[in-house]
């Protein structure tokens, strides 16, 4: 089951959702190119910073094997024009050049709010009622998917929410470089790619490295939530999981867990349950 929406008119636009993994090797010529054409375009969507970019961190940080997949796609007007109105105060670019301050970043809460990292969030219908159902916690949502930024954005005005914030390219930058650790109270990861295909599992974000590097930005007690419908790599996650020592499963029986209340059921997901796929959630906490 893949959490992704065609999307109609207007104008070409950059690469997909799914984050990036730690790895050694640089990404195929064919997707360089397609990510070259996708700039163009984004450049002359967004002049002089008016919305996301389509590159934020440039040269200056290493590539590696990434687990999202650059494709081209289509900005409606109304996601256009959300991002046009709403990225200057609610938009954060990746590009790994500074520490956030989270308290500065959600300054319509209380200092001190938890904040949770959402990686991957598809057209954000699950942040906002996420969002929704928890107005003290602040959602950090990233993802590369200009339309779902876009509706993101919108959907989140429309509903008056102040507490979501939409971060735009590589989440393991945005981890590495940009979040302090110990600095969050949760971080989620629905639904990503799974790569099927064997060659391409080194693409698959659930990697040691990238767990190890995940519980390190957690506060003692926070939440590694996990969640997919291809059982392989159910597998893998909770294999992976377990095996961090900074992490403890919640479910005392070393398995996966059920579905939080707090986790939505999606329309893709339903979709996916109608066909009988079974959905995975991995609940780990990070310890003292």
């Amino acid at each position: 089951m893949s959490e992704k929406t065609p999307q109609p008119t207007e104008v070409a636009e950059a690469p997909e959702t799914r984050p990036g993994v730690p790895g050694a090797l640089a990404a195929p010529a064919r997707d360089a190119r397609s990510a070259q054409n996708s700039q163009s375009a984004q450049s002359a969507m967004f002049p002089d910073g008016t919305g996301p970019s389509a590159n934020p961190v440039g040269d200056r940080h290493e590539r590696r094997i990434r687990s999202f997949q650059p494709r081209r796609s289509r900005v409606t007007a109304a996601q256009r024009d959300a991002l046009l109105r709403l990225w200057p105060e609610w938009g954060v670019e990746i590009d790994g050049d500074r520490r956030l301050d989270l308290d500065e970043l959600f300054d319509t809460l209380p200092p001190g709010s938890p904040v949770v990292l959402e990686i991957g969030f598809g057209m954000g219908e699950a942040t906002v009622r996420m969002a929704a159902d928890d107005p003290a916690t602040g959602i950090l949502a990233a993802d590369v998917h200009t339309p779902g930024q876009g509706n993101l954005l919108g959907q989140a005005e429309r509903q008056g929410l102040s507490n979501v914030r939409v971060a735009n390219g590589d989440a393991i930058i945005l981890l590495r470089e940009m979040l302090a650790p110990g600095s969050l109270a949760g971080i989620r990861v629905f639904f990503p790619d799974p790569w099927p295909k064997k060659r391409h599992h080194k693409r698959r974000i659930v990697q040691p490295e990238f767990v190890e590097l995940a519980a390190s930005r957690l506060r003692p007690g926070g939440l590694l939530h996990c969640a997919t419908d291809w059982e392989p790599y159910a597998e893998q996650m909770l294999q992976v999981l377990t095996d961090c020592p900074a992490l403890e499963n919640t479910q005392a029986d070393g398995g996966f867990a059920p579905r939080p209340d707090f986790r939505p059921l999606t329309r893709f997901e339903r979709q996916g349950l109608d066909k009988g796929h079974v959905v995975r959630d991995l609940l780990f906490r990070r310890l003292p």
